[in-house]
């Protein structure tokens, strides 16, 4: 399928296909009716998240999360392989979160892994791994399927006053962009998805190749240009047309400039998720980042030394993205593939009012 094509039937978000629902009454009924407690679990390139909510009217409420990182795509894009080192740490964080599973009576999951098991010649062999130390059973979707679940869980941040938004999602090996259409004169109706792309380009490839520790201008602007080529095709075929949108980011690149931009004393996602900034606000906070030395980002509480070598690397995908859709304000989504998840089960299941 061409990436830069509509998702399948392009169905308004948060719209389960009729014949899912009535696959999914029978056999869920009672759980919904009980209280079911619901997980979702992200393990991407960089890092391991899970998200344990209970259905509550037409959202749901968090009961439980964990977040860590573990850089499972660290050295993928040069050997091709999953390193022992990262599979530990994998390892490790996942039985965290089959504890957490276990403690919360955890009976409705989904559990995915991303861009490194997609491009590891043996992730088979580390989801066994997995599977063996810690009894997950990961499933391994597709590009298609993330810029979707990305596009469900931040869809309720799109302005119901616009015409729809790009949304972007920079991971640690790949990127994602969507289309997100807004009929202003329905602003109760979730955004369809009219197109959608995905980059084998994240913040730990990109900062792998052009480095992150010591980022100059020059390799800077080098990272933009590389990520530009790919960005191109898309904007030139959904590019049009921009009144009414604005950019919605999703990442812990955006979420750490929000926190820069509100001068945090230590990052707060209740004060995060949602804001706006305009174009000025970013490139201000964005410029303030290129300053610093990596000592400096190490030590800044909203970025840590986790983060340090990779949040340039984020800002120049975001760069690339602002310079292709050149729109006038960003929100910010501390949000994504996990409550997309959950999204998506609770309305299988018709647990959600």
């Amino acid at each position: 399928m061409d990436e830069q094509t509509p998702l399948r039937a392009a169905p308004a978000l948060g719209h389960a296909p009729q014949a899912h629902f009535a696959a999914a009454e029978d056999e869920h009924d009672t759980m919904a009716a009980h209280g079911a407690v619901y997980a979702a679990l992200d393990l991407g390139t960089n890092n391991c998240r899970l998200l344990i909510a209970r259905p509550a009217g037409d959202s749901f409420r968090v009961v439980d999360s964990f977040s860590r990182i573990i850089r499972l795509g660290e050295g993928v894009s040069a050997s091709g392989r999953i390193s022992d080192a990262a599979i530990t740490r994998a390892v490790s964080a996942l039985a965290v979160c089959r504890d957490k599973l276990k403690q919360r009576h955890v009976n409705r999951q989904r559990l995915i892994a991303t861009e490194a098991c997609r491009a590891a010649v043996n992730a088979d062999e580390f989801c066994d791994k997995v599977a063996r130390a810690t009894g997950i059973q990961l499933e391994i979707i597709d590009r298609e399927t993330e810029a979707r679940l990305a596009a469900t869980g931040c869809s309720p941040l799109v302005d119901t006053a616009g015409r729809g938004a790009i949304l972007f999602d920079i991971g640690g090996g790949s990127s994602e962009l969507v289309r997100l259409a807004r009929d202003p004169a329905r602003p109760d109706q979730p955004p369809e998805i009219r197109a959608w792309m995905s980059i084998p380009l994240g913040v730990v490839t990109l900062a792998e190749h052009f480095g992150g520790k010591v980022v100059t201008p020059g390799s800077y602007t080098a990272m933009v240009a590389e990520v530009a080529k790919h960005v191109a095709p898309f904007a030139a075929a959904h590019g049009d047309d921009l009144d009414g949108l604005h950019l919605l980011g999703t990442s812990g690149t955006v979420t750490t400039l929000a926190g820069l931009h509100l001068d945090l004393i230590r990052y707060d996602r209740r004060r995060v998720d949602g804001i706006w900034m305009d174009d000025a606000e970013l490139t201000t906070t964005i410029d303030r980042l290129r300053g610093m030395t990596y000592h400096d980002r190490a030590q800044n509480h909203c970025i840590g030394s986790e983060r340090a070598d990779l949040v340039l690397a984020g800002c120049a995908i975001l760069d690339a993205v602002r310079a292709a859709f050149p729109l006038p304000r960003l929100r910010v989504a501390d949000r994504g593939l996990r409550e997309g998840m959950l999204v998506e089960m609770m309305q299988a299941d018709g647990a959600l009012g």
